[in-house]
């Protein structure tokens, strides 16, 4: 298995070229996501990536609900950084990738590749008042531990939150629930309406006392 130096990528200012893996999942800025690599033009974009940038972008899409995918609608994904690369000897490979920045395409690109490619920019939050955001950021890291508790039975010690950085992505990764959900929390631009959108949840889950049967369920035992 093949692993690689922690580095720090930031999407330039300006467009840059992207190769897109388009899945039915969603990848959140700074979680981990492990991926089968297994379609012969997905093999090809790893090992491209694995020789040069190690990242490319992770973007939801599910041909069941959207149809063929198509990079025309602006979709907003994540910059996927490989972490950890192990092939295999039939040509498929298991990958171990890390979100890194939000991206949005801004147009499709033609070329040779059998894989779909894009100009793509930062995805970055809209501006608001900081002024007492970690005390927010610690009412949504508290019901989530209410919910650990009470409703899943989860053995402490809790997963550590970081109340000092941006929150609602680190308790969206351990929730599982439809990708559609996930991804309008990926695209909001502020962590205040994200924090809200999580609470909305958590409490729904206190207060039906269950998190039901996966897939279904919003959070693993």
């Amino acid at each position: 298995m093949r692993h690689f130096r922690q580095r720090h990528f930031i999407l330039p200012i300006q467009p840059m070229r992207l190769p897109l893996f388009p899945i039915p999942a969603v990848l959140f800025p700074g979680s981990p996501m492990p991926l089968h690599i297994f379609e012969p033009r997905y093999r090809q974009m790893v090992a491209h990536a694995v020789e040069g940038n190690e990242q490319f972008g992770l973007i939801y899409h599910d041909p069941d609900r959207h149809g063929p995918f198509s990079t025309e609608n602006g979709g907003v994904g994540c910059v996927a950084r490989i972490l950890k690369y192990q092939p295999l000897p039939d040509g498929r490979s298991l990958i171990l990738c890390r979100g890194l920045e939000r991206f949005r395409i801004e147009d499709g690109i033609e070329s040779g590749a059998p894989y779909w490619e894009a100009l793509a920019e930062p995805y970055d939050d809209e501006k608001e008042d900081k002024r007492g955001l970690v005390p927010r950021r610690r009412r949504s890291i508290d019901l989530f531990y209410r919910v650990l508790d009470e409703v899943v039975g989860y053995k402490q010690p809790f997963p550590e939150v970081d109340p000092y950085s941006e929150t609602g992505f680190q308790i969206a990764q351990a929730i599982r629930i439809d990708p559609a959900w996930q991804q309008e929390l990926l695209e909001t631009r502020r962590e205040r309406e994200r924090l809200s959108l999580l609470d909305e949840l958590l409490r729904a889950v206190l207060d039906s006392g269950t998190v039901g049967e996966p897939p279904q369920g919003p959070f693993g035992s």
